[in-house]
Parts: C-alpha cells; sequence; structure tokens
C-alpha cells in the first residue's frame, strides 16, 4: 500500500477536458455548500437517521445503482483513518464493448455471476464528510472481476448516478468526484496493475488476487481546494500562452492592384 503526495500531470489532457474538471470541481463544491447550509455533509446525507450504522453494511442496503449507466457505488466502514469509504462499480452492461476481463485466476464465486463487473475506484472520507484520498483494491476484497488499468480508465469516463433516490446530491457529487480527479485516477490505475504485476514475480507460487497480504495495490491524498486552484492554474497558463502566441503572429498585408496601393499613398 503506497500513499503518495499528489503530483498533477495535466500534459495529458486537452484544454476541453481541463474545463470539464473544472466544472465537476465546482459541482463538487456547490454539494458540499448545499449541505453545509442545513448542517449536513456527504456521509450524513447518506447514512441511515434513525438505525444505527455497523461496520462493513453496506449504505444504502442493496446499493445504488443506475440501471441505464450501469453505474452502482456504496458506503461503508471498518478502516481506520478514516469515517469511512464509497466503492464505485462499473457493471457489465455499462461498460464499452471492447473491454475485456484481464487473465487472472478463477473463483467460484466471480465465475458464478450472472454479469462481470468492475470495481473502479474508492473514496476515503473523513468525519466532516470530506473526502482525504483515493485507493484502489485488490480483487479479492470486493469479489470484482479484474481488468487492466486502461479499460478501467475508460469505465471510468463512464460513470454517472442520474437518478434521485436516494440522495441526489450525493449522486451528483460521487458522479462529479470522479471527473474532478480524473489525473489522479488514472496514476492510480497504472500504479495498480505495476504493483500487482511486481508481487506475481516476487511470490510466483501465489494467486495475487486472492492473497490477503495484499489489500490496497495503490493510493493518493487529495485534496478539493488544491484540486480545483490547480486547475484553474492550468487554464490561466494555457489561455495566456494562447494571447501570447496570438499577439506575436504577423499580420500577412494584403495584396492589391497598382492604382490601389498609389491611392493609399496619396
Amino acid at each position: 500500500m503506497n500513499k503518495k503526495t499528489p503530483i498533477i500531470n495535466f500534459e495529458k489532457y486537452s484544454t476541453k477536458d481541463l474545463k470539464t474538471m473544472a466544472e465537476a470541481g465546482l459541482e463538487v463544491v456547490e454539494c458540499h455548500r448545499v449541505l453545509a447550509k442545513t448542517g449536513d455533509n456527504i456521509v450524513r446525507e447518506l447514512l441511515p437517521k434513525e438505525e444505527t450504522f455497523y461496520q462493513f453494511d453496506h449504505c444504502p442496503p442493496g446499493d445504488i445503482i443506475d440501471y441505464d449507466s450501469h453505474s452502482q457505488f456504496y458506503y461503508h466502514a471498518h478502516r481506520e483513518g478514516e469515517h469511512g469509504h464509497f466503492h464505485i462499480f462499473m457493471r457489465e452492461k455499462g461498460m464499452p464493448k471492447d473491454c475485456r476481463p484481464a487473465k487472472q485466476s478463477k473463483v467460484e464465486p466471480i465465475e458464478e455471476r450472472e454479469d462481470k463487473i468492475c470495481h473502479l475506484v474508492a473514496i476515503s472520507m473523513d468525519r466532516y464528510g470530506i473526502p482525504i484520498r483515493l485507493f484502489t483494491v485488490n480483487r479479492w476484497v470486493t469479489g470484482e472481476n479484474w481488468y487492466n488499468a486502461r479499460d478501467v480508465y475508460a469505465m471510468v469516463e463512464r460513470f454517472q448516478i442520474d437518478q434521485t433516490k436516494p440522495s441526489w446530491v450525493v449522486n451528483r457529487w460521487v458522479t462529479a468526484l470522479l471527473w474532478l480527479f480524473r489525473p489522479q485516477i488514472r496514476e492510480l490505475l497504472e500504479e495498480r496493475d505495476a504493483v500487482i504485476a511486481k508481487w506475481k514475480k516476487k511470490y510466483p507460487g501465489k494467486d495475487v488476487f486472492e492473497d490477503r497480504d495484499l489489500g490496497l495495490p495503490s493510493m493518493i491524498e487529495i485534496s478539493i481546494d488544491d484540486q480545483n486552484q490547480a486547475l484553474l492554474r492550468e487554464l490561466t497558463r494555457r489561455h495566456e500562452k494562447t494571447t501570447q502566441t496570438q499577439k506575436r503572429k504577423p499580420i500577412k498585408r494584403t495584396k492589391g492592384s497598382q492604382k490601389q496601393r498609389a491611392a493609399s499613398r496619396a
């Protein structure tokens, strides 16, 4: 399990992508704002109001599934250093057509399931309902089908919970947060695959996907404010660079007849 200070590399992303991320950042901030007005937060909005919330219980029961996009998530708690975390998934019908499970060992519960499901990323929350880190998990943690990083990232781009229940604001928030932190999620997935590959070489006699000694292959600290500020700086830099380039662009003189040039000098 690796903790990393965020290193944001925006070079892989177009200005259009960065603007979409920035818009998602505004959406995330807006969700926190409206909840704070009534003393609520993202986690409190989702937890049962009357019933006791126990460790490992899925909240809400049965998970949140959008049957149009086939995106899915739930919240639960069982780890130290956080209040709890969201597990984010994509079900088979929502995956790009060219996505195929990676080569992996066979386990009965996974093989017997009617459809495939892929874990995209997990979002760790503090007790104030603020996201503090992102992390990936090994296959055994959620019983998912294993896909390589490129395919998982393609699924991340399709993730959307577009419904009101059980909480419209939480559904909007989760969807927007995945857009806001796309660069970090891509790095986490690539690191996850690299850690899995190294583990296979180090322990050739073990089934890496079922090895309980490897639970969280990659992890990164996050900050909504830092990400929004970094996006603003990069968009401002690109805008200024474009403006400067346009100012230095030579203006071509138009061609005219001898009579037109003579008239202009008169």
